[in-house]
């Protein structure tokens, strides 16, 4: 090579931020689940989350949903674990930590509760979750309220239908 070859070449740039938000993936290895048992946790309304930094440099978001029989049968479970999947699709993006791990887990009122609600306890969770990260604390007080949130706050323009 010579130097006009080296010094036409283009220089690398790192690559522009995704303008749609941070790259989320699922997890799926029992082993993740169980490492983020461990992390932080917080109930709020129907939804019960976990959230794990996982500490290393890689901006992913990975997330996993989880539902006990305590729920119902496969039918409510399902449904139950649907509708956690279409919050997490939506609120996510814009309130998730990259390099962090959640994973939602469904109560028993997840399936039947108002979708406007279950949005507002997926907000309040992940904000009240990642604050509780940022003090280093091991667990969110349980006496925490959850954060007021317009009906506009928690949907882009246009409302989602409820996925189940």
């Amino acid at each position: 090579m010579t130097d006009s070859q080296v010094s036409a070449a283009p220089l690398a740039e790192p690559p522009a931020p995704d303008p749609k938000g941070p790259k989320i993936e699922r997890i799926k290895v029992r082993a993740d689940f169980l490492k983020a048992a461990k992390a932080p946790s917080l109930s709020r309304g129907a939804v019960f989350m976990q959230l794990r930094p996982r500490g290393d440099d890689d901006a992913l978001i990975r997330v996993g949903f989880t539902a006990s029989k305590k729920v119902g049968g496969s039918v409510e479970r399902n449904r139950a674990k649907r509708r956690l999947r279409e919050a997490a699709r939506l609120l996510l993006p814009l309130h998730g930590r990259p390099g962090c791990d959640y994973v939602f887990i469904a109560r028993g009122g997840t399936r039947s509760r108002p979708w406007g609600r279950l949005l507002d306890d997926v907000k309040a969770a992940l904000i009240s979750l990642a604050a509780e990260i940022d003090r280093g604390g091991r667990h969110p007080s349980p006496s925490a309220p959850a954060a007021p949130a317009s009906p506009s706050s928690h949907a882009p323009a246009s409302k989602p239908s409820d996925p189940g």
